[in-house]
């Protein structure tokens, strides 16, 4: 079976940080990749207005999207507008249901941002909606039925919002594609100088490596790992559905 696999982050940069290196081995197992950023990043900037930077965070989000030969799904919001509200989900619900993905990759429910935190609840929500024929999304989309299996990524900096170290169930070991995922991050450059001056990051690649290096030494085996847990599957697919379990047995370990 060829899976379709719909990762689905905040902001420009966020799938690179914690997704990429799982997604590029699910590319190599034959997967079809689709890429989305609920946000602009409208807000990264010291130095550009609010457009001005959103566009040329746009255009780096779809070089970056390249890297994975990924269908590149536009921002439906704007930075620090992601609620858990109608507007967006609806709006969320219909590209979920023009993908039909059979894996969805999202962020953790716990993290440093709201951003992030509400985009997991607009995503997991949008999924449980999926095949619902009387909920009404923007544009109108038809129902779509079918297995989806949910897998939580890792907090920005493996930790939640009260900086408490957050252990996944299982590990992915991207040793293999950390080079590809360097690059592919690579893209973001407005992102280098943003983060130095807002939130402190001195060397934004070193600091992606150094997550993942986190996570890898969490697993005790790998040099650099993604970690996930799986969503409960009630309402999405069967018990024992795991297909990035079953795509890279050869990287995984709980």
């Amino acid at each position: 079976m060829s899976y379709r696999v719909f990762a689905i982050a905040a902001h420009p940069d966020d799938i690179e940080f914690n997704m990429a290196g799982t997604l590029f081995l699910l590319q190599k197992a034959g997967c079809e990749i689709h890429y989305m950023n609920v946000a602009d990043g409208s807000c990264g900037s010291e130095k550009y207005d609010a457009e001005t930077i959103a566009a040329m965070r746009l255009e780096e989000a779809k070089k970056a999207a390249a890297h994975l030969n990924a269908v590149f799904h536009p921002p439906v919001g704007g930075d620090a507008e992601i609620y858990y509200e109608k507007e967006l989900l609806v709006k969320i619900a219909a590209v979920m249901r023009e993908v039909e993905p059979d894996m969805l990759l999202v962020p953790s429910p716990d993290d440093y941002m709201e951003d992030h935190m509400n985009t997991c609840r607009l995503a997991v929500s949008a999924a449980f909606y999926r095949g619902m024929r009387n909920y009404k999304t923007d544009p109108p989309l038809p129902p779509v039925y079918g297995d989806v299996v949910i897998y939580h990524a890792q907090p920005h900096g493996n930790r939640d919002y009260m900086n408490r170290m957050i252990k996944p169930d299982f590990f992915i070991d991207i040793s293999s594609v950390i080079d590809k995922k360097t690059a592919m991050l690579a893209e973001h450059k407005s992102q280098q100088e943003w983060l130095q001056v807002s939130q402190g990051f001195n060397a934004y690649l070193q600091t992606m490596r150094e997550i993942s290096g986190e996570v890898g030494l969490m697993s005790g085996k790998f040099e650099f790992a993604e970690g996930w847990r799986r969503h409960n599957p009630l309402g999405l697919c069967a018990p024992d559905a795991d297909p990035l379990a079953q795509l890279l047995e050869k990287y995984y370990m709980d």
